[in-house]
């Protein structure tokens, strides 16, 4: 049982979705394919923004796709895509310090566990410099991170939860399909839109599934 965040078949952990074969089989959260949505998202919440950044763990095997995806999306936007790249607490900090220089006027934070761990040093660091940022997971958004946009973990989790009885009670790995998220979660703080002086557009508040004040 896995849950990857990129998509299986391409990385070849599976032969496909609905027959993986072999003993593998989970729960694709598509952090890969969700990331060019980010960026499409904070282009709509922050629409002056000409430099967006990206701030890439180097050492994750999802990052050269997902780089590779933003720079195609960031093409479309008309906006130009620095990428930041840290792995530590300390390089956070040293991208961050680089936003200025870089004129940057949002940052796209890579769906990372790195990240994850370091959630609350981000926030405080966005807020700190001012940069209107998107997160892959409402947790960033709960902790005061703008925005944030993803596959919802609580789904996911109950899905796991359904294939590991369905193991345990004698179902082979190789006969269950990988699953693929069908519910995704937009997050807004409006409390943190402010502080930074922006008014969050009608159209994302919306389609918002939950909306922090």
């Amino acid at each position: 049982m896995s849950v990857v965040g990129n998509d299986p078949v391409v990385s070849g952990l599976v032969a496909s979705f609905a027959r993986p074969g072999g003993n593998l089989t989970g729960f694709s959260i598509l952090n890969v394919e969700l990331t060019p949505k980010r960026l499409e998202l904070l282009s709509e919440l922050v629409p002056q923004a000409k430099v967006i950044a990206f701030l890439v763990n180097p050492n994750s095997p999802q990052t050269e796709p997902m780089m590779r995806d933003m720079h195609e999306a960031a093409r479309v936007k008309g906006v130009s895509l620095p990428i930041l790249k840290a792995s530590s607490e300390s390089e956070i900090d040293a991208a961050f310090a680089s936003l200025a220089q870089l004129r940057a006027g949002a940052l796209v934070i890579q769906g990372d566990p790195v990240f994850g761990d370091h959630r609350e040093q981000l926030v405080e660091l966005a807020a700190r410099n001012a940069i209107p940022a998107i997160y892959a997971r409402r947790p960033y958004a709960e902790v005061g991170g703008l925005i944030s946009y993803g596959s919802s973990l609580i789904a996911i989790h109950s899905g796991i939860g359904t294939y590991v009885g369905k193991i345990l009670n004698g179902a082979k790995p190789a006969d269950l399909p990988v699953q693929q998220p069908t519910r995704f979660e937009l997050v807004v703080n409006l409390k943190t839109a402010k502080a930074l002086g922006l008014a969050v557009p009608p159209s994302i508040l919306a389609r918002a599934d939950e909306v922090i004040e």
